[in-house]
C-alpha cells in the first residue's frame, strides 16, 4: 500500500514540474502579443512601403499590414517568389490563389500563419 501511495505522489510531482513551466510559459507569451497589439500601430503609405522592393530590404502588405521580411527572404523555402511582389501587396500570394472554381488554393502550411506577425511593423494608410 505505501508503494502504491509513493508511486501515486511522485506521478503527481512529476507531472506538476512538466505542466508548471508549460504553462508559465504560455502566459508570458500570451502577455507579450497582448502588450505587442496594444502598441500604437505605425502608418505607412504605399509608395513608401513600394520603396522597399529588393532582397536587402523587402516589404510586404498583406490584408493591409506592412511586413519587413528582409530576414526572412534567405530563408524563404519558395525561393525568389517571395520577391514577386516585394513592396506590394503578397495578399493573395500569401494566401493562395483562387481557382476557376472559387475554392482557395492552400499557398502555405498553416505554421506561416504564426510567423508572419514576427514581422509585422505597421498598418497601411487608408487613402
Amino acid at each position: 500500500m505505501v508503494i502504491v501511495v509513493v508511486t501515486v505522489l511522485l506521478g503527481v510531482l512529476l507531472g506538476a514540474l512538466f505542466l508548471i513551466p508549460r504553462q508559465l510559459k504560455s502566459d508570458s507569451s500570451k502577455k507579450s502579443q497582448l502588450n505587442a497589439n496594444a502598441k500604437t500601430s505605425k502608418l505607412y503609405a504605399k509608395a513608401e512601403v513600394s520603396f522597399h522592393n529588393k532582397r536587402t530590404d523587402c516589404w510586404i502588405i498583406i490584408k493591409d499590414k506592412v511586413y519587413d521580411v528582409t530576414s526572412y527572404v534567405e530563408e524563404h523555402p519558395g525561393g525568389d517568389a517571395i520577391l514577386a511582389h516585394a513592396g506590394d501587396d503578397s495578399t493573395e500570394g500569401f494566401y493562395g490563389q483562387v481557382s476557376f472554381t472559387i475554392t482557395l488554393v492552400p499557398q502555405h502550411a498553416t505554421r506561416v500563419f504564426d510567423m508572419i506577425d514576427d514581422f509585422y511593423i505597421g498598418d497601411l494608410e487608408k487613402i
